[in-house]
């Protein structure tokens, strides 16, 4: 350029301030054209054409006449920039033109738009009117009419945001706009509103679904893992989300049940009950990554996750879970809440799928009861808790290919789970937890074996609806026996001391092992309504009835069951032994010793243990005392007159409440109230005292305790039942002394 302007002034065509004006004109009109060219791109007509028109104005095409006098004027241009202005003027003048038809175009097109747009909105057809007023805005020639229109199509989309954003813009180019300020507050009302009903679906539905559900679950579709945020945010992602929102919104009416059920038909979850078998994939190997994706290692356990959540996906549930991948648990407390919330993530769940590797298709009547299934410890729960459960074989097709929805209608599938676990078809199918008659679910249990044995206990803490610290490493008698001291605690029920084998180190009142329940709970024969009335017509002959009565308000007012320091203080009705004798050449097992023993008031009994006992009797005392006593059951003073209702159930109907389930155990001092009863009227209470001296007439079961040097008594160990009966309850009623004993 210098070079150029140098010989120019040099010839003496133009002065040196000619020449610095032509160097300012050719750079500027370089640059119009080019920012001309950019716009023409960007289809910013307008644009292109205002600095095309500014480019071919510009004095600096003037030199288009300067090479007819200097014909090597145009070669500089050339060499040095690779500027030939007689091409650049001719493109400029082309865009130009194309430009000016461009605008021309784009006019009526936005025209055309914008009527085609007006005529949607008047016909509440507001996807089309977005999409038309979208296009106008797109070629940059929207007026405000046109964002005023899009705002008010948005507003009838309920896309309030984008209608508040194109409101905003309205505003922007005409801050005195009426109607730009009052779709703006139409926006912000509807905003407000929106997240009012987001803020409740979060709290009031959402939440509370997941407040039943699995921390971490399988998404079906994409294979991955998701916590609850992520499930969250997927549901709220989702078209169903919105349409429910917008629906809440336009209809003030709809019913929150309706919602509710809505968006628990989309969170409810599939679960899996199976074996855990060699190598199962866990939280860490499958993090971050789909267990349909190829890569991983297809052998083992992943195999059968896959196959799981391609079944679930199948029958139309967007989430899965299973215990191998769900839990991480090198988090002790993801492992404690987990343990503790098992059995009600499986109640609410929408379907349990039961995987039977050890059950071919080719398999007949009889394959789930033999199934190895059964013996698991966790599965016991995992059968029971849920309302709807499905058998698979292990081709991952249904078991003896029984189509009922759910196979707890299935009388033949029943039958067989009845075989396998001695649990019959109502327990299975309506099964609320609680800890009432503890011994028979700890009969049930008895049974089952886990890999790690404390979970023997774990695996009973929704059954028995107790949550418990969970510490692994304690040992199955511990783990056992803390489970065992907080249903005493809480309930007063006493029917786990039911038992006979090796007792804890927890406590001797406690079994060693839950194995040691797997005999039938000793319960003798009860009396029939006849033989109860006749009996309480004979004591009243007698003239009994206030020593009845008083013995009544005794037993009333005994203190609850209850552990303190692991020492057990037990309210019982005690027996004196007054002889111990060894009962020599006796056929008993090896290394187990027969005793004859005789206590006041009681029929003499003969004992097997393999513990040494004092041999004494009246002629040669000893110093250590031995009790025969009766666990006080503080449920026999609620005996039933024949008029009222049978005692509750564990499996009564199961309704849609879900009591039982969230709500804690109430506490012994709910129970026990004192002498209140006491203040019924005279015969009401004269009738329940007669008939609870019936019952103390019959045969019980009975533990021998063995004072220590301490004061406090041990249980000792006993090779079978202990049942002892009064000799006669009248005569003998003195004998009984009703107290609370601690022990060991």
């Amino acid at each position: 350029m210098l070079v150029l302007l140098s010989a120019l002034l040099m010839a003496g065509v133009w002065g040196p301030c000619q020449v610095d004006s032509l160097a300012r004109h050719v750079v500027e009109t370089y640059l119009r054209v080019q920012l001309g060219i950019k716009a023409f791109d960007g289809a910013h007509y307008d644009e292109a054409t205002d600095h095309f028109t500014a480019a071919v104005n510009s004095d600096a095409f003037l030199l288009k006449y300067i090479h007819f006098a200097y014909q090597d004027l145009t070669v500089y241009f050339v060499q040095l920039f690779g500027w030939d202005l007689e091409s650049l003027l001719l493109t400029t003048h082309q865009k130009r033109c194309q430009a000016f038809l461009s605008v021309e175009f784009k006019q009526q097109c936005s025209v055309l738009c914008a009527a085609n747009g007006d005529s949607a909105l008047a016909a509440n057809d507001y996807d089309r009117a977005i999409d038309l007023y979208s296009v106008i805005i797109n070629s940059n020639s929207a007026s405000d009419v046109v964002f005023a229109n899009r705002s008010k199509a948005k507003l009838g989309k309920m896309l309030w945001m984008d209608a508040l954003l194109n409101a905003q813009k309205l505003i922007k180019l005409d801050s005195l706009s009426y109607l730009g300020y009052n779709l703006k507050h139409a926006a912000l009302h509807e905003c407000s509103r929106y997240w009012t009903m987001h803020l409740m679906f979060r709290h009031e539905v959402i939440d509370a679904q997941l407040d039943n559900a699995p921390l971490r679950v399988l998404d079906t579709t994409t294979g991955l893992l998701c916590d609850r945020e992520t499930q969250i945010g997927t549901f709220k992602m989702s078209m169903l989300y919105k349409e429910l929102v917008s629906s809440t919104i336009t209809h003030a009416d709809l019913y929150i049940a309706h919602i509710k059920e809505v968006v628990k038909r989309y969170l409810q979850c599939a679960m899996l009950s199976h074996r855990w078998e060699g190598k199962e994939p866990l939280l860490q190997d499958i993090q971050g990554k789909s267990v349909y994706d190829s890569e991983l290692d297809p052998v083992g356990g992943i195999t059968k996750l896959r196959s799981f959540c391609r079944t679930a996906r199948d029958a139309g549930y967007c989430w899965a879970w299973s215990d191998t991948c769900c839990i991480d648990k090198s988090n002790n407390v993801e492992v404690q809440e987990s343990v503790n919330s098992m059995f009600i993530w499986y109640h609410h769940s929408a379907l349990m799928i039961v995987y039977l590797s050890d059950v071919p298709p080719s398999s007949k009547s009889g394959g789930l009861t033999r199934s190895a299934w059964n013996t698991r410890g966790w599965t016991f729960q995992e059968f029971i808790a849920p309302k709807v459960i499905l058998f698979y074989q292990n081709n991952w097709t249904l078991y003896r290919n029984d189509r009922t929805p759910n196979h707890k209608d299935s009388i033949a599938i029943m039958q067989e789970m009845k075989d396998a676990t001695g649990i019959d078809r109502p327990v299975i199918v309506a099964f609320r937890p609680s800890m009432h008659n503890t011994r028979e679910k700890l009969h049930w249990a008895s049974t089952h074996v886990t890999a790690r044995q404390e979970d023997i206990a774990y695996s009973l803490f929704g059954i028995l609806s107790v949550r418990l610290h969970v510490d692994y490493g304690e040992k199955q008698d511990r783990a056992l026996g803390r489970l065992l001291q907080e249903i005493v605690a809480q309930s007063g029920d006493i029917t786990g001391l039911d038992w006979v084998g090796e007792s804890s180190e927890f406590n001797s009142c406690l079994p060693a092992s839950i194995t040691l329940y797997e005999a039938p709970p000793c319960q003798p024969p009860p009396l029939s309504k006849e033989e109860i009335q006749t009996s309480v017509s004979s004591l009243r002959k007698m003239g009994v009835a206030d020593f009845a009565s008083n013995l009544y308000t005794r037993l009333w007012n005994t203190s609850a069951p209850h552990f303190a320091a692991q020492r057990l203080h037990l309210s019982c009705i005690a027996f004196n032994v007054t002889e111990v004798r060894c009962r020599v050449g006796s056929p008993t097992p090896e290394s187990h010793l027969m005793y004859r023993v005789k206590a006041d008031g009681l029929h003499d009994l003969l004992i097997t243990t393999r513990e040494t006992l004092v041999k004494f009797w009246p002629a040669r005392p000893t110093e250590q005392r031995f009790l025969l006593v009766r666990p006080w059951d503080w449920s026999l003073l609620e005996l039933p007159d024949f008029a009222e209702l049978p005692e509750p159930s564990d499996y009564g109907d199961d309704a849609e409440s879900e009591e039982g389930y969230e709500t804690s155990p109430s506490t012994p001092s709910d129970d026990w109230s004192g002498g209140s009863s006491v203040k019924q009227e005279m015969p009401h209470l004269e009738s329940r005292a007669l008939q609870l001296f019936v019952r103390l007439g019959q045969p019980f079961s009975a533990f021998l305790l063995m004072q220590q040097r301490s004061g406090e008594y041990k249980r000792i160990v006993m090779d079978c039942d202990i049942i002892g009966q009064v000799q006669d309850l009248v005569s003998v009623g003195d004998l009984m002394d009703i107290r609370t004993i601690e022990i060991l």
